[in-house]
């Protein structure tokens, strides 16, 4: 019972440890002013323990304090005080030498207003046992090294400054938005991609009617060994876009402009072709081409163009790829076609592994401890300290465009419009692929309900799967405060899903090797696994 209960302490300690770190730090606005007509100022992110220290919510009730440079020295004993003093001063030391707790009896002992840590990651701050410290009543902030060097190259070495908490917002809205955008684009891919499969199988019934079999051509079918080399394809490119990002950032952003482009056009002229009025058409080299239609490209092609030339403008060129994001992710889920459920498996279960792997396992890999994915979704930051010649953080270089891949769904938040967005990340986004893989398995679903008859309910439940699983990803996110491969809940939540339903209605069988029509001159949309003989008669006897 010794060693359980001992371990079991340990662990406890350890959890609660954890979640001290996510709980008791809390981002403040350092408001920091040089010298100068006009009056420079610039506004960085700090982290403090709003139990040790109250700061004020507003900047207008902030006290100055005039900012002291110590981080070349230890401040670790009184002899460290600069023969000037540092009374009244907001002093910045360097972390390490002795605990910074230390160093704030040093400072508080001095007549210093408040202390600095300067610390190459302020993620978590170290909390520190201040019971042993408890006359320790000083302001105590943790900065980011490379945020204090670049206040000094902005502001000069004169610097007064301000700190205060604005309050949050009690709801992010943003997930909101991006859950009814991935949840409408999946549902509404998927049973297009049902529709255009009822056509075909109709169109194979009639053998007469040759224009509509030509609609079979609408797919592009998936084996298991295309999916193999399509992911494969993924993590060369993702590598390839973190080493030369300052160049194929650019090639990114020219073929998203075209395919989002056309998408846009294969999605609308799908509406217009069922509107009956406005067809007239010219005819050009044999063509018979519908004017509306024309129109139609000009505007597709316009909406690109301007998202292109204004993709910068953050306060609503967002709206544009987001129109255009969907559209992209509407054509391929409509277009790209997995025959079985054994290729979902393994198109789901291997993205799955590189979502991971590039989510995970690369902050090890990494010399700044960043994330492959997180940083190409988010884009470059032009972080000076990141590029010391270490290929890993290629695109970190100052040289480096400051463009952002246009792969994925972007909401800014309501922090983006206030002071607290050189806080936060000032936009939530959601990459394509957390949209269009998971989409192809409810493609599929939907195919296979119309190829059974199963009144939809592999569609609708596995449509209800990824909606679960987006609302775990989002809590996931909430409670760890970091970036989340999406499909590492997305992919295990519609797979066990469908395989559930399958298996209950006794069509595992079938499901997993797929029940295409194209096997077949004559489909008999009342066949199933368990009577094959009796198909079979029914094929004869047609």
């Amino acid at each position: 019972m010794g060693p359980q209960r001992l371990l079991r302490s340990a662990a406890t300690a350890l959890i609660w440890g954890f979640l001290l770190r996510l709980t008791t730090a809390q981002e403040a606005i350092l408001h920091a002013s040089g010298n100068g007509t006009p009056l420079p100022s610039k506004d960085y992110c700090v982290l403090y323990n709003p139990h040790w220290t109250a700061l004020p919510s507003t900047l207008e009730n902030a006290t100055s304090i005039t900012l002291m440079n110590l981080t070349s020295t230890p401040l670790c004993n009184i002899s460290d005080i600069p023969p000037e003093g540092i009374k009244n001063k907001a002093v910045v030391v360097q972390w390490g030498t002795c605990h910074f707790l230390q160093k704030a009896r040093i400072a508080q002992t001095g007549g210093a207003e408040a202390l600095l840590v300067a610390n190459n990651s302020v993620l978590f701050p170290p909390l520190g046992n201040k019971s042993e410290f408890h006359d320790v009543k000083i302001l105590i902030a943790f900065i980011n090294h490379k945020d204090f060097k670049d206040m000094k190259q902005t502001l000069g070495n004169n610097i007064t400054m301000k700190m205060y908490s604005p309050s949050w917002p009690n709801f992010d809205y943003t997930m909101v938005v991006i859950f009814v955008i991935a949840v409408f684009t999946v549902a509404l891919g998927g049973y297009w991609s049902g529709l255009i499969e009822l056509e075909n199988m109709k169109a194979m019934a009639n053998p007469e009617d040759r224009e509509m079999r030509k609609k079979k051509e609408d797919y592009l079918t998936f084996s298991p060994l295309t999916v193999v080399i399509f992911v494969v394809i993924c993590c060369v490119m993702m590598v390839l876009l973190y080493f030369f990002y300052k160049w194929l950032v650019y090639v990114m952003i020219a073929i998203f402009c075209i395919a989002s482009a056309m998408s846009m056009y294969n999605c609308l002229a799908a509406l217009i072709h069922r509107i009956p009025y406005g067809q007239c058409a010219i005819v050009c080299c044999g063509k018979r081409i519908e004017v509306r239609l024309i129109f139609l490209s000009g505007l597709c092609i316009a909406i690109a163009v301007v998202w292109a030339v204004f993709r910068n403008e953050d306060r609503w060129a967002w709206i544009l790829q987001d129109i255009l994001g969907i559209a992209f992710c509407l054509n391929l889920i409509k277009t790209l076609k997995l025959p079985n459920f054994k290729s979902c498996v393994i198109l789901l279960g291997l993205l799955l592994l590189y979502d991971v792997f590039f989510v995970f396992i690369t902050p090890f890999i990494t010399k700044n401890g960043e994330s492959i994915m997180v940083e190409l979704a988010a884009g470059p930051f032009g972080n000076n300290d990141k590029n010391d010649g270490n290929l890993l953080e290629a695109t970190a270089q100052p040289s480096a465009p400051h463009e952002k891949l246009p792969v994925v769904i972007r909401v800014p938040k309501l922090a983006y419009f206030s002071v607290m967005s050189v806080c936060v990340k000032p936009v939530s986004i959601l990459g394509f692929g957390d949209i269009i893989v998971p989409g192809l398995l409810i493609a599929y679903c939907r195919r296979f309900d119309e190829q059974t008859g199963s009144s939809s309910i592999y569609y609708i439940s596995s449509t209800i799967a990824y909606a679960v699983g987006m609302i775990l990803t989002f809590v996931v996110l909430v409670l760890m405060k970091k970036g989340q491969p999406a499909l590492l809940y997305l992919v295990p939540c519609t797979l066990i899903t469908a395989s559930i339903v399958a298996w209950r209605r006794k069509e595992m069988k079938k499901f997993w090797k797929g029940s295409g029509y194209q096997m077949m001159d004559q489909p008999d949309y009342a066949t199933n696994e368990e009577d094959p003989v009796t198909a079979g008669e029914q094929i004869v006897q047609q």
